[in-house]
């Protein structure tokens, strides 16, 4: 591997990276610490559109780490960023499957957000249905909110995923992601849907933006292979993958990609370093 060297900035993932579930790495609070003691700035980047920067925030404090609402990125922030560039908030309204982190930067761009059953075949309301359709991971997922999706999305909206992670790391293991329903949803409705988070560039190229660093001094650290590394691939910068969480190194005889750096944890990010 080439030299752990010439690096400003971080664009750091965090499910399998800081924590499983509400449990944290070891080694959380020291990797941050050095993070702020070598001004190496960084951005979260996460696929995981379910909390709100504020949510992150408070989750992280809880773990003994300060971070700012400036730090964090989420696949529905990047995602309300490009719908808010390819359509009019004022004239769109958004089905969404998701919790507050997927619905509250919606919001915040100027998105009207529908309700169940909210549809056009409503006769004395016809124009009462959804133009767009976000998919985001949902803890409170129901027969109910798929229906609509797919009713919205038969009805031709746009059908957005903030991320297609099919698997998601908790403190019991791997669970189904936001990437299973997705699936569910386009079976039934036969659309793909436009992915916005990682491996797509798009969330990477406006972390970037954020930190104002050169590409070519900032790293991307993640645990998935076809996500975290291969959107650093896509956006042309180093990436460094750890073990702590989806992906092995035997996931690399099936990929004709692979990170500039494999290393077990972020403690021993921690302490390349300080090296």
């Amino acid at each position: 591997m080439e030299p752990f060297i010439n690096i400003r900035a971080l664009i750091i993932d965090m499910d399998g990276v800081l924590w499983h579930g509400d449990q944290p790495m070891p080694g959380l609070a020291d990797f941050f610490q050095t993070l702020r003691e070598q001004q190496i700035r960084f951005i979260l980047a996460t696929n995981n559109a379910s909390l709100t920067q504020e949510q992150y925030v408070i989750k992280l404090a809880q773990m003994g780490v300060q971070v700012t609402c400036d730090e964090i990125l989420t696949s529905s922030m990047a995602t309300a960023l490009y719908l808010s560039k390819h359509n009019n908030p004022a004239e769109s309204r958004v089905f969404v499957i998701g919790e507050d982190g997927a619905k509250q930067p919606l919001l915040d761009h100027g998105f009207t957000l529908t309700k169940l059953y909210e549809l056009n075949d409503d006769k004395d309301n016809p124009n009462m249905g959804a133009d767009i359709v976000v998919c985001g991971k949902d803890s409170t997922l129901s027969w109910d909110k798929l229906a609509t999706a797919t009713l919205n999305i038969r009805a031709g909206a746009q059908f957005i995923g903030t991320n297609a992670d099919t698997t998601l790391p908790t403190e019991r293991g791997l669970t189904h992601g936001n990437g299973a329903i997705l699936a569910a949803l386009q079976a039934a409705t036969g659309i793909t849907p436009t992915i916005i988070g990682k491996p797509e560039p798009i969330i990477y190229q406006q972390a970037l933006a954020l930190l104002g660093i050169d590409p070519a001094q900032t790293v991307a650290i993640g645990d998935r292979l076809e996500t975290d590394i291969l959107g650093a691939v896509r956006t042309g910068i180093r990436s460094l993958m750890v073990l702590s969480g989806v992906s092995t190194e035997d996931d690399f005889k099936t990929t004709d990609y692979r990170p500039t750096w494999v290393m077990p944890d972020i403690r021993a990010v921690t302490q390349a370093l300080k090296n």
